[in-house]
């Protein structure tokens, strides 16, 4: 060894003595990150097949010049490779299991072997950077076997570095190993990855967390619940780092016996009580209930995404504890307490499978929407609201889901039960009842002065601008109660809309945007498509509900009761409200058209001139030409 180098050699272990010395005066109290940081493989939690692999390549001696370790933080990329240095560099020789005892050993684990150089590739990016490594490669290790260069957040290299890596990367001296440690592997060039063994670090599964907190608080003596383990579980996000990190800030904050409540708002995540108080309105059908649990929310100040990213995840948790019969096979399905999956099975117990898909259905959509949307505590609204209203509405109709609103035509007559058509247009043809089709209480009849000669007919297929809109249920004789005691309810549906845009522009603009569906005795459906999320909830609001009932009932001088349901594929297809009257005013048109181009003062101009006639508009009076 040259003169050089025994110099650089003293000068590196002065100075770190040095170091060792005031960090021992100064730094009396290390983090649990640090503190238990695994020291041999075995202690490595969470990253099974990286360890097993790297075990087996030391111990037969297959050992590559460079490894790339990629993962999110806090995984073990850095510990694992200390760990790979101290099994290459052990004085008891190569092995998978490092004695941790040895000059070598403590030295790696204490960072200051001059045989592994672990550099910053974030403050170490250019080539003059990599040129000195290039150059000291040379060199053989000091006291190891090996010299190993761990670089720590490799992606931050420029290209030029990384071109100037390739050559020593690919045919390195044998006594040399490179070991690079990124959190963004798509950084990384294509040339590097092919010249390394690549290790995908995981992200550390929940309950492997929660076992290696209850460890450090059992060797700190730290007073700690379960669920308060699983909050620090949950908000480390698959980081054990962060999962240590989080836990000295909550002794910092509350000494060694930690309450749940303080670690929520340490932590500012969601209580599970909000949660859960939602869960409770939906299976209570309080919609005010729900709202209510959304304005304390946002008192609070907590996110309204993270909040809906809580309820999709208690909903599919419920719906496995739902389709899962065995208590035991929870555990590995469901990452929470054993205390919060008791609440989650007797919260499931008001709820079907399929009622619990229809209600992560929903969330999920709320949480995409919340998003993008410049009003996202709307969105959330709408979304409570429907999931509130969704068993009330499975519950008028047994055994059918809210999708199921197609009306259903028999094709045979029931006695007691035919009838015809009540026309607004001119009186039935004779007094005594004559045959005619066979129409149920739930089956809509347009409002055409003759009867349906083919199968069911949807409610907005319309033959006549003139009856448009026209919502019957037909009886024996009107006078006379349906067969099941209640009189039937007859409705103009136009004239239902001019009313509600009378009443209020607002509502009528989003009611437009649905389309009727059916009538069954005294409940009126409206549809709407999936799209049309936001319009269905305004008409929800149960403000707007109220105006809308209340008008049909005026109309009809009958209880109405109004349902909002969600169109699907199986239902019949036709125009929306909107379109209906879109049609009918053109067809409205195109009559004024005709009639006045056969005017005889019209014709006769038309003659004159020799113009064709291009509109006609109707006034109301002559103040109105006038203006």
């Amino acid at each position: 060894m040259c003169n050089v180098e025994l110099c650089r050699l003293f000068s590196f272990k002065i100075y770190h003595s040095k170091l060792n010395i005031r960090s021992v005066a100064t730094l009396d109290y290390q983090v649990s990150a640090r503190k238990y940081r695994p020291g041999t493989f075995d202690d490595v939690i969470g990253q099974p097949h990286v360890v097993q692999t790297l075990v087996n390549s030391i111990t037969t001696k297959r050992i590559a010049q460079a490894y790339l370790f990629s993962g999110t933080r806090g995984v073990g990329k850095t510990t694992v490779a200390r760990i790979l240095a101290k099994a290459l560099n052990c004085e008891r020789g190569s092995t998978g299991t490092p004695c941790g005892t040895c000059s070598n050993c403590l030295e790696i684990a204490q960072g200051t072997s001059v045989d592994v150089m672990e550099i910053d590739g974030a403050s170490n990016t250019s080539v003059d950077d990599v040129r000195e490594i290039r150059e000291n490669v040379k060199f053989a290790a000091f006291r190891g076997k090996y010299r190993v260069y761990i670089i720590d957040e490799v992606h931050m290299l420029s290209n030029s570095a990384f071109n100037a890596l390739l050559k020593t990367l690919e045919e390195p001296p044998p006594h040399v190993v490179f070991i690079f440690a990124t959190t963004e592997i798509h950084k990384i060039p294509a040339t590097i990855l092919s010249r390394c063994q690549h290790y995908n670090f995981r992200r550390i599964a929940r309950t492997e967390i929660v076992e290696r907190l209850r460890h450090v608080a059992e060797q700190d003596q730290i007073v700690i619940e379960e669920r308060s383990l699983m909050a620090l579980a949950r908000a480390s996000e698959g980081s054990m780092r962060d999962g240590l990190s989080l836990l000295d800030q909550a002794v910092a904050f509350g000494g060694k016996t930690i309450v749940h409540t303080d670690l929520e708002a340490l932590l500012g995540a969601v209580p599970q009580e909000l949660v859960r108080a939602v869960i409770q309105a939906i299976t209570a059908q309080e919609s005010a209930a729900a709202l209510r649990v959304l304005a304390q929310l946002l008192d609070q100040g907590h996110d309204l995404r993270a909040y809906c990213a809580e309820v999709v995840e208690y909903l599919r948790n419920m719906l496995v504890v739902s389709v899962v019969p065995s208590p035991q096979e929870w555990q590995g399905l469901i990452e929470a307490s054993a205390e919060d999956l008791t609440q989650m099975a007797v919260d499931a117990r008001s709820f079907s499978p399929e009622l619990l898909q229809e209600l992560l259905a929903i969330f999920t959509q709320a949480e995409d929407s919340l998003r993008l949307s410049a009003h996202p505590r709307f969105v959330l609204e709408t979304a409570v609201v429907r999931a509130t209203r969704l068993l009330r509405r499975a519950d008028e109709k047994p055994g059918q889901t809210v999708q199921q609103t197609q009306p259903i035509r028999p094709s045979q007559p029931t006695p007691g039960r035919t009838g015809q058509p009540v026309s607004p247009q001119r009186p039935p043809q004779s007094t005594a009842p004559a045959p005619a089709t066979s129409i149920p209480s739930r089956s809509p009849v347009t409002g055409n002065t003759e009867p349906p000669r083919g199968p069911s007919t949807s409610p907005t297929n319309v033959r006549s601008p003139d009856t448009a809109g026209e919502v019957k249920v037909s009886t024996p004789q009107a006078s006379q109660a349906t067969g099941s005691g209640r009189v039937a309810v007859t409705l103009n549906w136009e004239q239902v809309q001019e009313e509600v845009a009378n009443a209020s522009s607002r509502i009528a603009a989003f009611l437009e945007r649905g389309r009727f569906v059916s009538v069954d005795g005294h409940v009126v459906t409206i549809g709407f498509a999936k799209q049309e999320m936001a319009a269905r909830g305004m008409i929800e609001n149960p403000d707007n509900m109220a105006v809308l009932t209340s008008i049909c009932e005026r109309l009809s001088g009958q209880t109405v009761r109004l349902r909002i349901a969600e169109l699907t594929e199986s239902d019949p297809s036709g125009p929306t409200m909107a379109q209906l009257r879109a049609a009918k005013e053109k067809e409205q048109r195109l009559v004024l058209f005709e009639q006045a181009r056969a005017h005889p003062v019209v014709k006769q101009a038309l003659e004159i001139f020799g113009v064709e006639l291009a509109e006609v508009r109707s006034v109301s009076s002559q103040k109105e030409v006038e203006e």
